[in-house]
């Protein structure tokens, strides 16, 4: 009997082990999941629209404002541009001021070209041609996956085609926010990329997106351990994307154009240390300049003369 009870307990007690040893990587699993696709997946057309991305957002709905006012006031010099980039119908307005230069403007995730408005102007006075687009999985674009540029940023190598081609723009300058930074970065650093793509101005890049993603679960206080990494693992599954370990800080040297980085120092995702390291990466002509007001992916909003003055002075000097 005693042989007997000493077995029923070693049973129970390994399926007990056994238990808290599973349940918890089926619960990272699960939730990683929720994360995963509740964040970098597109659920349909209606998802990631061209609409205000936080509308109770104070700072963000005048920026949406004031974009919108800028693209209402210069509609007359739009044209609606469309591409087709590895069987993806790909969507874009073309402000045409009639320069010889042009900028393509790559907003950061769940925003549309819409989101880019904002940016035109600092380009416009500068005398530089204005291209938005939605990238892929967003706003009238095909797509589902956001891949943090790893795969897509093929996409802006076509639209610089567009550009160079069926406009004649041999100057084209890239400038990114947040994870738009990375696909322009990825393009940037690839062996296609065209000598047309004459610079970079980057506003916010991190280093990697599963490191800025980390930061803003802190900041919401959730647990990390193990939801960021099985959310990551499902962005391999599903994008085929490394969002741990590829991005800008594998990629950045082997970007050959002037390089603008533009920070602020009370950014929380991508951060001053994160900056310095890109920076100091990168082996192209490059200049680091830091604002001293306005949060992340906000920057223009609180220094619009002097971001403007900033993008006037390094177009023209390069």
């Amino acid at each position: 009997m005693e042989t007997l009870f000493l077995v029923l307990f070693i049973v129970f007690a390994s399926l007990f082990f056994l238990f808290e040893v599973v349940r918890p990587l089926i619960m990272g699993l699960i939730i990683g999941k929720m994360i995963y696709f509740g964040h970098l997946v597109r659920k349909d057309k209606d998802h990631w629209k061209r609409e205000c991305s936080d509308p109770n957002d104070y700072e963000q709905r005048i920026m949406w404002d004031k974009g919108m006012e800028w693209a209402k006031e210069n509609a007359s010099y739009k044209k609606d541009v469309h591409i087709v980039s590895e069987g993806y119908n790909l969507y874009g307005e073309y402000y045409d001021f009639g320069f010889d230069r042009a900028v393509i403007i790559v907003p950061g995730r769940t925003e549309t070209l819409c989101y880019s408005y904002f940016y035109a102007p600092s380009y416009q006075k500068a005398g530089v041609n204005v291209l938005v687009i939605d990238k892929r999985g967003h706003g009238e674009s095909d797509g589902k996956y956001e891949d943090n540029g790893e795969h897509s940023y093929v996409d802006l190598l076509s639209w610089s085609r567009l550009l160079h081609e069926e406009y004649g723009v041999d100057d084209i300058t890239y400038h990114g926010v947040c994870i738009g930074c990375s696909l322009c970065c990825f393009a940037l650093a690839s062996n296609d990329c065209p000598d047309y793509v004459k610079r970079f101005v980057p506003d916010g890049m991190y280093e990697t997106f599963g490191l800025t993603f980390k930061k803003h679960m802190q900041k919401e206080r959730r647990e990390i351990f193990p939801y960021l990494y099985t959310a990551m693992m499902f962005g391999k599954r599903y994008a085929h994307a490394d969002f741990m370990h590829n991005g800008p800080i594998k990629q950045i040297e082997k970007v050959r154009v002037p390089t603008l980085f533009i920070y602020t120092d009370l950014d929380e995702f991508s951060t001053p240390d994160q900056a310095k390291r890109l920076y100091e990466k990168c082996k192209a002509k490059k200049e680091l300049y830091w604002f001293h007001k306005g949060r992340h992916s906000h920057i223009r909003y609180h220094n619009e003369e002097e971001y403007d003055a900033l993008i006037a002075r390094f177009v023209k000097e390069n």
